[in-house]
This record gives structure tokens, sequence and C-alpha cells, in this order.
């Protein structure tokens, strides 16, 4: 059995059978239900619930959506898709295969199994955050990653970068622009292993640096008021910056056999411009295929890979009716 957005039993059979099925209900994933919702679909989203923005307060650069709550802007995207039919149901999709149709099997965490001729694969990532006590806690508060997202709300503020990485350089120096006091907490990154360029980069854009590992935040009242070192030495800030390892929410790609492709953000599906994977049949779109993909870039995706499905699903069952 599985759960739907209203919290009650879902009656759909197993086996049950849909010409589209969208797996993950985030910006992408419910863009790309709207648009085959509209388009006459029978459509059903598999929604683990387990959204990457849920620790921010708001999503910004969203346009006429700036400031919404990230769960505001999902309850009126599931009401909007339900006008058109689409089902909504709460779980995880555990297992997936293609038949020898070129159709698609999947089997869900709560038991139930659901056939789909095409398959949009939309669940995104999750953060996996540096071991630093208190950088867990305060993340999407005042410990940030993505100053587009949050560097306007805490613009002029002591900013820290905690690098875990050369490439800590590259998020200071962006996240000057938001502030002028700006912190790199060299932590797991010796001063030697950063290229000369690099740091006069980071002197030209007055970005102190600073050795040592990190030990921790300082949070007083419920504010993040500094950074610990392990000697001891307290340095304040209000915002910290850090990189989180992006990491694929799930293994449905592998599962299908899709060609994937290592970057240094993690692995993702080889796809054309449309979202299409190597797999016939399957589409992928917003953080299923990056990390960078922002909500608005998300929904755009959503909406590219749905259109190509529908028009695919058409054509395909046009060339079935003339050669019959």
């Amino acid at each position: 059995m599985t759960e739907n957005i209203r919290g009650t039993r879902s009656t759909a059979p197993a086996a049950a059978s849909y010409e589209a099925v969208v797996v993950g209900g985030g910006a992408a994933g419910l863009s790309a239900a709207l648009v085959l919702g509209r388009s006459r679909r029978h459509t059903l989203v598999v929604d683990a619930g387990e959204p990457r923005n849920a620790p921010a307060a708001h999503l910004q650069g969203y346009l006429t959506r700036d400031g919404m709550p990230p769960a505001e802007f999902l309850a009126a995207g599931r009401a909007e898709i339900a006008r058109y039919g689409v089902e909504l149901v709460r779980d995880l999709v555990v297992r997936a295969v293609a038949d020898r149709a070129g159709e698609f099997d999947m089997t869900l965490a709560g038991g139930a199994r659901v056939h789909a001729r095409r398959l949009v694969i939309a669940t995104g990532l999750r953060d996996e955050l540096p071991d630093v006590p208190g950088v867990a806690e305060r993340f999407g508060r005042d410990v940030l990653h993505c100053p587009y997202c949050h560097g306007w709300e805490v613009r002029d503020r002591p900013f820290g970068v905690l690098a875990t990485s050369p490439a800590a350089v590259h998020q200071a120096l962006v996240v000057s622009q938001w502030s002028k006091d700006v912190t790199l907490f060299a932590h797991t990154v010796a001063e030697d292993d950063l290229p000369d360029h690099d740091l006069r980069l980071l002197a030209a854009a007055g970005v102190d640096v600073v050795p040592g590992r990190v030990a921790g935040l300082v949070v007083e009242g419920d504010r993040l008021t500094g950074v610990r070192l392990a000697d001891g030495t307290v340095h304040e800030r209000a915002v910290v910056f850090v990189a989180p390892r992006p990491v694929v929410a799930n293994d449905l790609m592998a599962q299908l056999g899709a060609e994937l492709r290592e970057t240094p953000f993690g692995t993702y599906p080889v796809t054309d411009e449309r979202g299409l994977t190597t797999v016939p049949g399957v589409w992928a779109a917003g953080n299923a295929l990056g990390f960078a993909e922002q909500v608005v870039n998300a929904a755009g995706g959503g909406y590219r890979a749905a259109s190509a499905l529908n028009g695919e699903l058409l054509m395909s069952d046009l060339e079935a009716a003339v050669r019959v």
C-alpha cells in the first residue's frame, strides 16, 4: 500500500498501469506532471517527500515566487497537477526494470507494483555536509551553500567560507560580491595547496585566509556568532558558506542501465538537450541531471522533458497505428 499526499491510504491496485510515471515530486517532477496532465496523459507521481531545499525557509530567484516557502510552493504544485487528474503517492521507487516492450515495471517501498510506458526521473540529490560540529544543525539558516539562493538575505554580514577543497577559493570569491568582510578558513586545505594566482585573487577581493582546522561553530542565542579553530581561537562570523558533496538520491539510473558520467560534483546520466537518457523512454530532469539546477531551472527542465515525452509517445502510437 502507498500513502497519498493527504495522508490516507491509496486504493490504486498493485501493478497499476500508467502512460507516464514521474519519480520525484519536487519542482522538476511536478512541472513534468503538470505538462503531462494537461496533455491528457494518465500520469502518476511517486514522491518520497524529501525535497533537497527542505532546510531553507524560502526559495529565491524564481520570478513571481521569490521568497515563497518551499513547502508552500510544493503544495501549490500538487494542487495544480490534481486539477488535471494526475495521481500522486507518497512512496519510494526501490526497483525499476525495462520489459521486452521497452516499457517499465517498478516496485515501491510500500509493496505496490507500477507499470509505466515512459518515465521521468526527477529524484534530485541530497547534500552531504562537512563533518564539522554545528554545520548540519545550522544548514539552511546561517550555514549556506548558494549565494544566489541566500546571498541577498545575508548581505553585508561577516562571512566565513569553510574550505574542504581548493574549489572553495571560487566560492569565497563569488560570495565577496555580497559582503566585503569575507574570511576563507583553510580547514582541510593546506595553504601550500592554494596556487599563487588564487591567493592573489583572494587578496584582490579582500578575502582573508585563515590557516588551521575548524573545530566547530559558535552559536549563541540560536544565532551563529563565530568559527572556532582547533587551537581554540574564535573568529567572529555571522554566516558560513560550505560546499556540500552532492549525492544522487537513488540508483534508478544504474538499475535501468543508463550511461552515466563522472563529474567533480557527482555522477549523472548522459542526456540529450531534452533530458532523454541513453535508455529509450527514460528522461531525467532537475538535480537528477546535475547539482546546480535551481528551482526555476528544475521546473523548466521538467516542462521540457514532459513535452518531449508526450511528443515521442504520440508519434510512437501513430507509427504503430500505421503499421496495423
